[in-house]
């Protein structure tokens, strides 16, 4: 399918977690864009859970709310910008991740109990900026590397801008620096 950019930046064109990506995906084909601004996905309640249930025990994933799910699980390439709110990421990622995560589309249980991703890509790209430091506290990265695990993916990669925020930084050069990174990972896609 190519690659698939998930779009958490919620600040759109303001966003410099989106500048970032779009220099990440400059001059790539066949991308496909799934923006949760404009997307604004609601968590799953009940009756939602419930209807999907029955739609997975009957195998049945014609629906569309199995779409997001099959985009998901057939990316070559899975591109996440998301800013760094809050110790994580914006709310509507982890909606975003409860619609992909189907049983028997994005992973599956084998007869031994043990989860086995199926989805196809050969890695994800998370790029975030943040206004101070995530090290020691970025927790949206190592739920993306826990869902990647689940999902089969077997690397995940990561680039920040980070200390945009803080008095007497030079943002100019945090995102110089940022940009470097995300074009060293490019040039090893």
């Amino acid at each position: 399918m190519g690659v698939l950019f998930i779009n958490a930046c919620l600040r759109g064109d303001e966003s410099r977690t989106l500048e970032l990506c779009r220099q990440y995906l400059d001059g790539m084909a066949d991308v496909q864009e799934v923006d949760l601004g404009a997307l604004r996905l609601q968590p799953f309640y009940g009756e939602d859970v419930a209807y999907r249930a029955r739609l997975e025990s009957a195998h049945d994933y014609d629906d569309p709310i199995f779409d997001l799910s099959k985009q998901f699980a057939q990316a070559d390439e899975i591109v996440i910008g998301a800013p760094y709110w809050d110790l994580s990421f914006p709310a509507a990622l982890k909606v975003y991740i409860e619609h992909v995560s189907v049983m028997d589309v994005t992973f599956r249980y084998t007869d031994e109990a043990v989860c086995e991703g199926l989805c196809r890509a050969r890695h994800i790209t998370y790029i975030t900026t943040c206004g101070g430091k995530v090290a020691g506290a970025n927790l949206g990265y190592e739920y993306i590397c826990g869902i990647a695990r689940m999902f089969g993916v077997p690397e995940v990669r990561f680039a920040a801008a980070e200390d945009l925020d803080v008095v007497g930084v030079d943002v100019a050069a945090q995102m110089a620096a940022a940009a470097e990174a995300v074009q060293r990972l490019k040039e090893t896609r």
